[in-house]
C-alpha cells in the first residue's frame, strides 16, 4: 500500500507517519510519501530521516504540477496539511483561506486527475462553532466563529463537493483538541508546559471557563486510519474522547505536574470570538468502526509533560522558527 500524507512533518501528521512505518496498523508494509511545506510548524526532524519506506518532498498542496508528479501510483491520500492556529488566523485570515480552502481544492483536483482511489480529509470540531450543552453530531450545521474554523469548514465543503460531483471516495474526520509529544509550543498544553519549565507564567484567556475536549494524538491517528481503511465515501466521522475540561481545570493539572501553583497563572484579555464550549457526539465512529480511545487523559498528560521536560532543544528550536516566521 502506498499512502501520500500531506502535512506529514507536523504534529499529528508526523505521528501518523511514524505509526505507519512502525507497523502499528494492521495493513502490512506501507510505503509513505510525505508532502510538507515546512513552514514554522513543520519539522523534518519529526520524521525518521533514512527510513527505507519513506519519501519526503518539500512542497505546497497548492502546487498542482508538483501534485501531478507525486500522486500517480498511490493508493490513498491522508490530508493533514493546514494552517491551524486560531490566534494567527485572526491576524492573517487570507493565509488560512488560501492554504486550507484553495489547498484542499487543488489537492482533490490532482487526486481526481491522477486516479488515486481513496482520500481522508482531516478536519476539526471547530467547524461547528460553540455549543452550550449537549454534543454535536455529524449532521450539525457548520457555524464557524474564527477565520481558521471558517477555512476548515470551507475545505470540508470542497471535499464533499468532490464526492457528490465527481464521485471521489473521500471521507472527512472532525476531531477534538489533540495533545501529545511534538506538538508545537504555540498550542495550549505545550505552551503552558514550556513556559512553566522556564519559570514563566501561563496566559489564561478570560476567566478560564472555556471548555474543550481532549484526545491523545495516538488515539486520533488510530481513528484516522480506521476511517481510511473502513470508512465510507462521503461520510463525516466525529472523533472525540468524552474528556471535557475547562481551560482553568486543565491549567491546574499542568501546574501540578510542573510543580507550580496558581500564582503562575496570568489572566489575559480574551480572544476575539472565543468559542465557549466544544463537545462531540462520536457515536458513529464508535458503533460503525469500533473506535475506542485507549490513552487515559491523566497518564497521557503526565507523559506529555515529561516529554517536553526531556526535549528542551526541540521546543526551543520550534519557538525560534515561529518567531522568525510570524506570518506562518
Amino acid at each position: 500500500m502506498r499512502i501520500l500524507v500531506t502535512g506529514g512533518a507536523g504534529f499529528i501528521g508526523s505521528h501518523y507517519v511514524r505509526s505507519l512505518l512502525d507497523g502499528r496498523y494492521a495493513t502490512g508494509p506501507v510505503e509513505v510519501t510525505v508532502l510538507d511545506r515546512l513552514s514554522y510548524a513543520g519539522d523534518r526532524d519529526n520524521l525518521p530521516a533514512r527510513h527505507e519506506r519513506l519519501r519526503f518532498h518539500q512542497g505546497d498542496v497548492r502546487d498542482l504540477p508538483l501534485l501531478a508528479e507525486l500522486l500517480p501510483g498511490h493508493d490513498a491520500v491522508v490530508h493533514f496539511a493546514a494552517e491551524s492556529h486560531v490566534d494567527r488566523s485572526v491576524a492573517s485570515a487570507a493565509t488560512f483561506v488560501s492554504s486550507n480552502v484553495l489547498g484542499t481544492q487543488t489537492l482533490l483536483e490532482a487526486v481526481l486527475r491522477a486516479g488515486v482511489p481513496r482520500v481522508v480529509h482531516v478536519s476539526t470540531d471547530e467547524v461547528y462553532g460553540s455549543i452550550a450543552e449537549g454534543s454535536w453530531t455529524e449532521e450539525w450545521p457548520l457555524l464557524p466563529n474564527s477565520p481558521y474554523a471558517a477555512s476548515k469548514a470551507g475545505s470540508d465543503l470542497v471535499a464533499r463537493s468532490y464526492w457528490v460531483t465527481h464521485g471521489l471516495d473521500v471521507s472527512i474526520t472532525r476531531c477534538t483538541n489533540n495533545y501529545g509529544p511534538y506538538q508545537h509550543p504555540e498550542k495550549l498544553i505545550p505552551r503552558f508546559v514550556t513556559n512553566l519549565l522556564e519559570g514563566r507564567r501561563v496566559p489564561v484567556y478570560g476567566d478560564g471557563r472555556n471548555v474543550r475536549e481532549w484526545l491523545h494524538v495516538d488515539d486520533h491517528c488510530r481513528a484516522i486510519h480506521l476511517v481510511l481503511t473502513e470508512g465510507r465515501a462521503g461520510e463525516v466521522y466525529n472523533v472525540g474522547s468524552g474528556c471535557e475540561l475547562t481551560n482553568l481545570a486543565l491549567t491546574e493539572r499542568i501546574l501540578g505536574l510542573c510543580g507550580a501553583d496558581r500564582s503562575s497563572i496570568e489572566y489575559v484579555t480574551d480572544r476575539k470570538g472565543h468559542d465557549l464550549r466544544y463537545s462531540l457526539d462520536d457515536t458513529k465512529i464508535r458503533q460503525q468502526l469500533g473506535f475506542v480511545p485507549q490513552v487515559d487523559f491523566d497518564s497521557g498528560l503526565a507523559e506529555t509533560v515529561a516529554w517536553y521536560r526531556d526535549h528542551p532543544g526541540w521546543w526551543k528550536e520550534a519557538r525560534r522558527r515561529a518567531d522568525a516566521d510570524p506570518a506562518g
